[in-house]
Formats: structure tokens, sequence, C-alpha cells
């Protein structure tokens, strides 16, 4: 049976042949991560079709505002909509991202085609004095801007001092590695793309910390319509990626999550089961609502909403009532409750 997110195209196509192209431009951000990112997906395409592949690189909001913390910048798709703008209109042929950057409603037309294999899903604490959770000292300072990471943190350490932190990778990593902070969070998937392995001081476990729907997956986006770059995504994606990231965007989409809210989910096939972890929680990390369930890998749509009704009953509509309602008394932003 065919899965429901699979093109289901009517005849085969020959990447090589059946095409008038002379190139195929890919859309991607510009920092070191999204373009070792598109060059890996750059190198299968060219394998894929025999076609020169360049790319096109786009700035995003989220790339010109790196002096505000993502949940003060607001609004959907800081890092997808530009790039999304140009894939629409024709400019570019297919587009690459993070999957954890990508809103759960894509702009009509366009469709996530592919995701290659997912690497390591997990957050990682870099610092440059070897600290992790558990040995960082009380008040020391830990980088972060996002409002997952803060909210589980402050849960298990109320009293670490959360300092927001952006910038490129490398930008973030030194500053706790040169003192400036005591440690960081990041995701480890990108400092693992990068070759930077051996400067993560501590990985932290998922069990530990849930993960952002869609971390370590990337994600290749295309125009609907767009027979011939449909049936070349079916030689670029993993089928259990695509699966389990599915699921994890429908609990996203359900609660409206997006970088102003502390929602996480985290799901993967053992057993030949696909097990989900989902959490949400309050801002101050007062409130932790965690849950996993576990379903068909076949039925990851499925598993995403039991898991959000799962979450709804155990009160997290309440929790995210209050963050959004307390936002809107301070001035519409979510950003607001952390000054306070």
């Amino acid at each position: 049976m065919r899965r429901r997110w699979e093109t289901g195209l009517a005849a085969e196509i020959d990447p090589r042949t059946a095409t008038d192209r002379d190139e195929i431009v890919i859309g991607t951000r510009g920092s070191k991560l999204a373009l070792w990112q598109s060059e890996y997906i750059k190198a299968k395409v060219e394998d894929i079709t025999g076609l020169p592949v360049r790319l096109s690189i786009i700035k995003t909001t989220g790339d010109k505002i790196l002096d505000v913390p993502l949940a003060k910048v607001g609004g959907k798709g800081l890092f997808t909509k530009e790039i999304e703008v140009e894939l629409a209109a024709g400019s570019v042929d297919l587009a690459v991202h993070s999957m954890k950057d990508v809103p759960t409603e894509l702009p009509d037309g366009l469709i996530i085609a592919a995701m290659p294999e997912r690497v390591d899903p997990r957050d990682a604490i870099v610092s440059g004095a070897g600290y992790d959770l558990e040995t960082l000292p009380d008040g020391a300072k830990l980088g972060t801007s996002s409002l997952r990471r803060r909210s589980q943190v402050v849960a298990m350490r109320p009293g670490l001092e959360i300092v927001d932190v952006r910038g490129n990778l490398d930008t973030r990593m030194r500053k706790a590695e040169e003192g400036d902070l005591d440690a960081v969070i990041l995701a480890s998937a990108g400092i693992t793309r990068m070759g930077w392995a051996d400067r993560i001081t501590h990985y932290i476990p998922t069990d530990q910390m849930v993960s952002a729907v869609g971390q370590g997956a990337i994600g290749v986006e295309i125009r609907e319509n767009d027979e011939y770059m449909r049936h070349v995504c079916e030689s670029i994606g993993h089928p259990e990626t695509m699966e389990c990231v599915t699921a994890e965007r429908v609990v996203m989409r359900r609660l409206e999550g997006g970088c102003q809210v502390p929602i996480g989910a985290y799901a993967r096939i053992e057993d030949g089961r696909m097990v989900m972890d989902a959490f949400v929680g309050s801002v101050d990390g007062a409130t932790i609502i965690r849950h996993r369930l576990e379903g068909s890998p076949a039925e990851p749509i499925e598993l995403g909403e039991a898991m959000t009704e799962a979450l709804l009953v155990a009160g997290a509509g309440k929790v995210l009532e209050e963050i959004r309602g307390a936002a809107d008394a301070a001035g519409g932003r979510v950003d607001r409750l952390l000054e306070t």
C-alpha cells in the first residue's frame, strides 16, 4: 500500500533524459550549515540527473535579524519564506531546509517531497570548562534562543541563568568555549555535519530533553506540479525519516506551535513500531507535560493526532492558553514573559 505522502507517479521517468532543463537551481540560506546541507543535496541531484546543479543563496528574515531572540521576532517561516517565494516563482527548482525551521503549513503549490535519512536528533552541550547539565554550577550562564530548551532546562536546573544567544553555529559555540558563557545548548546534528563533533562536551539524551520537531532532518521542498523534480526526489528520500517527522509535525500543527511556544516531539522506529515522545511546557519550566505513545509506522498522522489528544487531556491546552494569554496581556509576544 502506497503511503499518503508518496508521489504516486503514473509512469517511470528517466531523470537523465526526461527534461529540457540545462541546469537545476537549489534555493538555500547562506550560512555554513545551510550550504553544507545544500551541497549534500546538490551532489545527490547531480548524480541522479546528470545535470549541473547551482546554488542560489537567498537571505531570509531570520538571517537578517541576529541580535534578537527568535521568540521576539515572531511570525512563521523566518528561515524559509523568502526562499519559498523564489521557489513558487520558478526562480529555483527546489529548496533545502532544516526541517525544524519549516512551518507546518506550507504555501499553496509547494510540498516537502523528500527527506534524506535523519542524523542524531539530540541536543548537545558545548562548554569550554567541560560542563554538562548536571555539573553546571548554580548561577552559571547557559546560552540558548529556544523556548523549548529553556523550559526543559529550567525544570531540571532552576538555578541556572538562561541567556539568549543568536548568530551562526560557530559564533555560538565560541561564546561558550572562550568563556563569555559557561555553556550553550545546540542541535548536535548541525555540529556533526560541520565536522565539529569533537567540540561537543555532552549529548543530552532524548529521554531527558525532547528534541524539536524535525530536528536532525533535512527537507527538500519543490513545486507540487513539478513532476520531474517529484521523481528525482523519490531517489533522495528516506521513508522512515519522512514517517517520523510527519508524525511530529502533526503535533506541532495541531497545537499551533512554533518558536514562540515550548513544544517538542521526537519519533523513531523501534522494533518495527513508531515510538514518539512529546512535551509541552510553560516558559518558566514550572509545568512540564510529557507523554509517550507508539503506533504503526504506516500511520504517522494517526499517531500524531493521538499524541496531541493525550497532551491536551493531560493539560497542554491550558498551559498553551496561559502562555498566549499572558503574551497578549504583555504586548502580544511570548518574549515579553521572559522579562517578567
